[in-house]
């Protein structure tokens, strides 16, 4: 949550509806969506703390008022580890949706196995351990490169890994600790 100071736009057709409430939509019509470097990307702006008196600019018709307004942000970080949803499968690697970015697996950041990738049923397959990854699978991945450049979702990069521990698809996870259980069991008997 960041507190920003702007100006909004009230059109002449809107004068008769509550002030506030048409400000928070018009924010959100210009703000959302847009990426800052610093901030990251504006999800959502939620409320109005000061909205000053309105100005009228000659030929336009519409207020002008400064206001102090909040807003939700989403900023990814270098090396954070983050859940989410595989949306797509190429070739080359896995898009995953982290909240409302993406960010891409490349294949060589899958497993530390072979990855084949198989068109018909659009998955990535690990030639030796058979793990397979597929649209819809739910993963947790670590931000490995991350350029938030431009001022648009489509022009930043986020790449991720899943080659770490404790990482990868949740049925992976879940899995290797299954067996690290099994082993500290086996040492105990």
């Amino acid at each position: 949550m960041t507190t920003i100071e702007g100006t909004v736009r009230i059109p002449p057709h809107r004068f008769g509806e509550p002030l506030e409430d048409v400000a928070i939509e018009t924010l959100n019509e210009s703000y959302n969506g847009q990426l800052d470097k610093n901030l990251g990307l504006i999800v959502g702006v939620t409320s109005i703390e000061e909205m000053g008196e309105g100005v009228l600019i000659m030929g336009d018709g519409a207020a002008y008022h400064n206001v102090i307004f909040n807003a939700i942000f989403f900023k990814p970080e270098q090396q954070e580890v983050v859940e989410g949803e595989v949306i797509d499968i190429a070739e080359f690697g896995a898009f995953v949706r982290i909240g409302p970015m993406d960010g891409l697996v490349h294949v060589s950041q899958v497993t530390d196995d072979y990855i084949n990738y198989d068109p018909r049923n659009a998955s990535l397959i690990a030639k030796e351990s058979k793990k397979i990854l597929t649209e819809g699978d739910r993963v947790r991945a670590r931000i490995v490169t991350l350029s938030l450049k431009g001022k648009t979702v489509q022009e930043s990069k986020i790449g991720l890994t899943m080659r770490q521990p404790n990482l990868g698809k949740f049925e992976w996870i879940e899995k290797e600790k299954a067996k690290a259980l099994e082993k500290k069991m086996a040492k105990v008997e």
